[in-house]
């Protein structure tokens, strides 16, 4: 600011943003520009690079909250995002769902039409600035954000910046929203009185109240059947490494149903899948850690013998208006906060005859599992193809390479070799379709070094607005793979038709309607307009050659590879 200083400048609100979003710690402004815009593009010119946060142009606002999204998966650090005013505030809205969903922290911002009609700067100047005018914009998300301002004053911007972000990365975690009027941003403030940027860290992480970590310890001391449900991973892994230890220790299974971010290695003797199954019907003390639906109410549930125990930032979920899971212990805490005070609560502990037997069960139960899945996968390898073939596929095309796989309605955990945490992303569980691909490019962009892998339905290919991917992939230079899953239909609305009307009109129909996709579009053709390699399987065994193919194609061509393969309809996924 000194040189502004000299020159007797103003500093606009534009500058005051972009300074406080590179001092705050973002890497990257995620951008569909607006004509709320001009202000915020004239500093970019002007500002040297080096200062701001890095500006990304991305071509659809589905792929800005996205991209983000992704980018926290790979790095544990929040990314901002800026549309143009409503309408493309509404169209990112989607992404805020998920996030919110996924507690992942992230700073959305949009323009916000002009107030004024005349005399200042930034005032209206075109029909559509009457058009989208809203009584109150900050409606489309606020029901899902964790934090929502308008920004007023040019000299806000750099401490609005610093709160939001402070709300976002604080447990539990969450995006925000800022809506910046055009003038707000195009006026000036004097120098001497821009803020002297300061730290705004997240609040301290919850810590369990050592009584609860004890009470814990002692039902786990006397359980016969203890069972840790499990569903999303921490950026760094801390959460899978304390359990990985604990579980081996006290001979505890591990399972993760309804997984968005993968825990377990596929191997660990205490791993039994993914889903709980006879484990959860027969538990006598069940810790979920994290989890927003452990299980569905309506069709499995603990015996009422057994201890329920829900751990997390937020063990009640209270974003979530009906949650009604039966809870003995609800205990605020990080879950790899509270494992580590749980293993050293239980340091002591004899490794005794029943631990010895829980751990054996268990080791072989997770062989168990694991055969069975193969051999599932084995029978798959025909025309249509099953996804488990096509997981396995995937698994060992990408054995040994540092990959992370984005699965939305697409490959299945479970039949993949995964030989630690966060390498299996699955869409979160507000199912807001569209955000395989861009998440993977996100995670590209934070990890180049990266295999990244978005396996997604056909519809949900559709739902992604794949045009604007590929451009993004080629434009930026983030090659990742695509493999789209075809079966001609929305096969997970004919599921939820047959689950609750088996025997019904719909499910004798030749075709259900409101379900169908034909005729279908040719998808390769859509990639291969922004010059990505392209295959299409129709039979399982020519899909490892292809997978082979497109993985050298991206790793020695350095472009973008989309496989469209042929898949049957399935009842189960």
């Amino acid at each position: 600011m000194a040189d502004k200083t000299a020159l007797n400048e103003g500093v606009t609100g534009a500058e005051a943003l972009l300074r406080g979003l590179k001092f705050h710690g973002v890497d990257f402004l995620f951008a569909n520009a607006g004509t709320d815009f001009p202000t915020i593009i004239e500093e970019l010119a002007k500002i040297p690079i080096k200062e701001i946060c890095v500006p990304l142009t991305i071509p659809h606002e589905t792929a800005t909250v996205g991209m983000a999204h992704g980018y926290f998966l790979m790095t544990g650090t929040p990314q901002a995002v800026m549309v143009h005013v409503n309408v493309g505030l509404a169209n990112a809205v989607m992404g805020v769902i998920n996030a919110s969903s996924d507690n992942v922290p992230v700073l959305v911002m949009s323009g916000r039409t002009p107030i004024t009609e005349s005399g200042r700067r930034g005032s209206r100047m075109t029909p559509i600035q009457y058009g989208q005018e809203m009584f109150d914009q900050s409606s489309l998300v606020k029901d899902v954000v964790k934090y929502h301002y308008e920004m007023r004053y040019p000299e806000q911007a750099e401490p609005l910046v610093a709160r939001a972000l402070a709300a976002a990365t604080s447990a539990p975690q969450g995006p925000v929203y800022l809506s910046l009027p055009r003038e707000a941003l195009a006026e000036t403030f004097p120098p001497s009185r821009f803020p002297s940027p300061s730290p705004r860290p997240s609040a301290s992480s919850a810590f369990p109240d050592p009584s609860h970590v004890q009470a814990v310890a002692e039902r786990l001391q006397k359980a016969e059947a203890p069972l840790i449900l499990v569903q999303r991973s921490d950026p760094g892994g801390a959460l899978s490494e304390a359990l990985q230890r604990f579980t081996l220790r006290h001979g505890i299974a591990v399972a993760e149903p309804f997984p968005v971010r993968n825990v377990m290695p596929s191997e660990h003797p205490t791993f039994i899948g993914y889903s709980a199954g006879s484990a959860l019907a027969e538990a006598d003390v069940v810790l979920a850690l994290d989890c927003d639906i452990p299980w569905i109410e309506a069709t499995q549930r603990p015996p009422e013998r057994a201890t329920l125990i829900h751990i997390g930032p937020d063990p009640h979920f209270l974003r979530m208006p009906v949650r009604g899971y039966r809870t003995d212990l609800a205990i605020a805490s990080e879950p790899a906060a509270f494992i580590k005070a749980l293993t050293q609560e239980m340091a002591d502990e004899p490794f005794g005859t029943t631990q010895e037997e829980r751990l054996q069960a268990l080791k072989q139960a997770n062989i168990d599992w694991r055969d069975r899945t193969r051999e599932r996968a084995w029978a798959g390898n025909g025309a249509p193809v099953s996804t488990e073939w096509l997981s396995l596929c995937l698994s060992e095309a990408l054995e040994g390479a540092d990959a992370a796989v984005f699965s939305e309605l697409g490959a299945l955990p479970g039949a993949m070799a995964l030989t630690g945490p966060n390498q299996f992303f699955v869409n979160p569980h507000s199912g807001g379709l569209g955000w395989g691909m861009p998440a993977a490019l996100g995670a590209k962009l934070a990890r180049p070094e990266k295999t990244v892998v978005a396996v997604v339905g056909d519809g949900t290919y559709i739902f992604a607005n794949p045009t604007a991917c590929h451009q993004i992939s080629e434009a930026l230079g983030l090659p990742t793979l695509t493999i789209i899953k075809n079966n001609g239909q929305w096969n997970a609305v004919r599921r939820a038709v047959v689950n609750a009307y088996p025997d019904g009109a719909a499910a004798k129909a030749n075709q259900m309607p409101l379900t169908s996709l034909e005729p279908m579009p040719d998808f390769l053709k859509v990639a291969e307009a922004s010059r990505a390699h392209t295959e299409r399987v129709e039979h399982g065994k020519d899909l490892p050659a292809a997978l082979r193919r497109a993985l050298r194609a991206m790793r020695d061509e350095g472009r973008q590879a989309v496989i469209e393969v042929r898949v049957e309809v399935s009842d189960a996924y």
